[in-house]
């Protein structure tokens, strides 16, 4: 069943190259869900919490699903799941580590805490896309997310 309103996508990665691909990639797979970007953790709670440079941010965006990068300066995707499933407003807000890391730790210490899907990025643009695509089918159109996530 197909969600009726688009989800808001959040993107935390600190590279801008990254973050372009991603939002290439998006568009190659013909998305239409609004997306955001972050450069790192501590930009993601600020979105999320709407502080700082995110201060006049609706108060009704939310990310329906966030898509976080691991590796990141001044606080990083460990941390920043960390704080957001420590947080009663903002711990069911779905997960997606999206990262360059294979490490076996790292996949079972964000498991550990709560991420939902632990993917590794993909080496090539068409494989990037792949993955967007497959997100979309399975975050967008079969998962049922709760309508107001509060």
């Amino acid at each position: 069943m197909l969600n009726a309103t688009p989800i808001r996508i959040l993107v935390a990665d600190d590279d801008a190259d990254d973050r372009m691909l991603i939002g290439d990639a998006f568009e190659e797979a013909c998305l239409k869900n609004p997306v955001d970007f972050v450069e790192d953790g501590l930009e993601l709670l600020e979105y999320l919490k709407h502080e700082g440079k995110f201060a006049d941010l609706a108060e009704d965006i939310r990310p329906g699903i966030i898509l976080l990068d691991l590796n990141m300066p001044r606080m990083d995707g460990r941390t920043a799941l960390q704080e957001i499933r420590n947080d009663p407003e903002l711990r069911n807000i779905p997960i997606v580590v999206l990262t360059t890391s294979k490490s076996e730790e790292d996949i079972l210490r964000t498991y550990d805490l709560g991420v939902n899907s632990f993917i590794t990025k993909p080496v090539t643009f068409d494989g990037l896309v792949k993955v967007v695509q497959i997100l979309n089918q399975y975050w967008v159109e079969i998962v049922a997310l709760p309508a107001n996530i509060d």
